[in-house]
């Protein structure tokens, strides 16, 4: 295992040297970055790879985790390793991180690929009132609920062990960490600074993602000049999970990697 004391934080990451075009992948809210292992297995051996737990997530710290404190981690993290020059692939509030990331630091991010997110998700009044549930109860009584949202039925129907195995995954988070991660995402609107990004962006939707709807990641790709939009069916909000294959060469084919 790998940590690092980050901006008064110990993060849990995990590097993989090599050479060419860094890849750096964020979690989705509820999650450690064990979700990216099947994209990370279908690319090419060479590459440089990381990933990371966010503040309050995985092995990571609790702690402050406003939007500009998690861009500042990565941005951190990537200044430790020497990372320069990435693509950034991010999911839900991973993939705001890495509008932040790219808006912020430009010379760490070359590239982006943005898995069911927006540059502004959701509301106050529903954070809210999840924030209020888990700081209250846990994350327990809400995991069903977020489940429907993660995932397609064929999925939920068809896996039932690889479902529970993520519900363990998503209840087990710190529960303070949760909360401030979601007060994060309420807090945040980066439709001013991510209409001035000019790295060249793939968006991938899934059709049946209830948490940041196709629509919502086609109103983000109209905000970044020249993004593509790829909206994958039977897929919910984590593309990473039910459609590695899709996400691994849409990374590919921003990296220009040969087959």
């Amino acid at each position: 295992m790998m940590f690092a004391r980050i901006n008064d934080a110990s993060l849990h990451y995990r590097f993989r040297s090599g050479e060419g075009m860094p890849v750096v992948f964020l979690n989705s809210l509820g999650t450690d970055f064990r979700i990216w292992d099947d994209v990370i297995a279908r690319l090419p051996p060479h590459g440089p790879v990381l990933c990371l737990d966010k503040r309050g997530h995985g092995l990571s710290d609790d702690g402050a985790s406003g939007m500009d404190c998690l861009v500042a981690d990565v941005a951190a993290l990537m200044d430790h390793l020497g990372l320069t020059g990435a693509l950034v692939c991010g999911v839900s509030v991973g993939g705001m991180i890495a509008q932040g990331l790219a808006s912020a630091r430009p010379d760490l991010v070359a590239r982006l690929v943005l898995c069911c997110t927006g540059a502004r998700i959701g509301d106050a009044d529903g954070w809210n009132a999840r924030i209020d549930t888990v700081t209250r109860d846990g994350i327990e009584p809400l995991a069903d609920a977020i489940l429907e949202r993660w995932f397609s039925d064929d999925f939920r129907a068809g896996r039932p062990a690889d479902l529970a195995g993520y519900r363990n995954m998503l209840v087990r988070t710190s529960h303070s960490g949760y909360a401030a991660v979601c007060a994060a995402i309420r807090d945040t609107d980066l439709r001013d600074s991510t209409r001035m990004l000019r790295q060249p962006t793939i968006c991938i939707a899934g059709a049946d993602d209830l948490a940041t709807p196709p629509d919502l990641v086609r109103a983000l790709a109209a905000l970044i000049p020249g993004a593509r939009l790829t909206v994958l069916g039977d897929c919910g909000h984590l593309p990473c999970i039910e459609a590695p294959d899709a996400v691994a060469q849409a990374i590919r084919d921003m990296r220009g990697d040969t087959p």
